[in-house]
């Protein structure tokens, strides 16, 4: 069972209430996507977030983003043990405030990369894309140093030490898939990139706390079957990301939520079969429609509200 949820920006504006009137109430707070370049938080912020939610008749119930971890503790590299400590210390924190997923990604050096921001689709809609040919080149990158074997390793070393913590505090874990789903960007290697490598994390730590991101995108960017995927992993599902792409991994265009190649509805009824818990899925990688401005691409509001309706409609016609 999914829920749909939003990512809200963690003051109130019109979105809150734009929320509720759609009958949404989960908060994904996820500084990055409104323009802010926040990294972590504190046990008080935490705590002012959620009362300010709570006051407004909103439940804050992911932190993505913005989480404590650094590419020291992703690389493997001196120093990693004290920032796990910290890291560590946010999932007590998150637990005691009844913040139930936390969302993180293990792309070092590089993060997420778009070559373009003004692709035009539907209706003179735009949207985002990638091209790996206009990545490359530049001066090199010091992640790049490291091998995948050696990013794996300290994915696990990571894991090892978190996942306990994330059982204790009630927290659950969803690795987000390397967007780009390559084998490398700009030579740095992408360890979450395929269902198999997907398959040999979940079985560092076998525990519902150590779960996926299900980014649809990224899965079908991967040549996935999604509907496979998402049963195969089942369970395991803690957070999923809601949206489609046009192509693969080496090149891609973001779609609107009913226009892409991934049969949604199928995806959808997967979601009904083979998730146990209310597990928060929010759209993402939005188009920007008629009045908005672009200047945050794929996270303007008229199309989450678009992918809201679909969504809804979606899960109606499966249960």
């Amino acid at each position: 069972m999914v829920r749909p949820a939003l990512v809200l920006p963690p003051e109130p504006d019109e979105r809150w209430q734009l929320a509720k009137q759609m009958g949404v109430t989960d908060a994904v707070i996820h500084p990055l996507e409104i323009g802010d370049d926040k990294s972590t938080w504190t046990y008080d912020e935490l705590r002012g977030l959620r009362n300010w939610l709570e006051d407004a008749g909103l439940n804050f119930t992911v932190l993505e983003g913005s989480v404590p971890l650094t590419d020291r503790v992703r690389l493997g590299l001196d120093g990693r043990d004290e920032d796990i400590e910290e890291f560590k210390q946010f999932l007590r924190d998150c637990g005691a405030l009844g913040i139930s997923v936390v969302c993180y990604d293990w792309m070092a050096g590089v993060r997420w990369a778009r070559t373009a921001a003004h692709v035009e689709s539907r209706g003179g809609s735009y949207v985002t894309g990638y091209d790996d040919e206009k990545m490359r080149g530049g001066p090199t990158v010091p992640a790049s140093e490291r091998s995948r074997e050696e990013i794996f390793e300290a994915l696990a070393y990571f894991l090892e030490e978190v996942v306990p913590v994330a059982e204790e505090a009630g927290v659950k874990l969803g690795l987000h898939p390397d967007d780009p789903p390559r084998e490398s960007v700009r030579d740095v290697p992408r360890v979450a990139n395929s269902v198999e490598n997907y398959e040999r994390i979940l079985d560092v730590v076998d525990s519902e706390h150590n779960g996926v991101t299900f980014c649809q995108g990224n899965f079908a960017a991967m040549e996935a079957d999604v509907p496979d995927a998402i049963r195969n992993f089942g369970e395991r599902i803690n957070f999923v990301h809601f949206r489609d792409v046009e192509g693969d991994a080496d090149q891609f265009v973001e779609t609107w939520h009913d226009d892409g190649p991934t049969d949604m509805h199928a995806a959808m009824a997967a979601y009904e079969d083979a998730v146990d818990s209310d597990v928060p899925m929010r759209p993402d990688h939005v188009p920007t429609m008629a009045g908005e401005d672009n200047s945050n691409p794929g996270y303007h509001t008229k199309g989450r509200l678009f992918a809201i309706g679909y969504m809804r409609g979606l899960l109606d016609s499966v249960e």
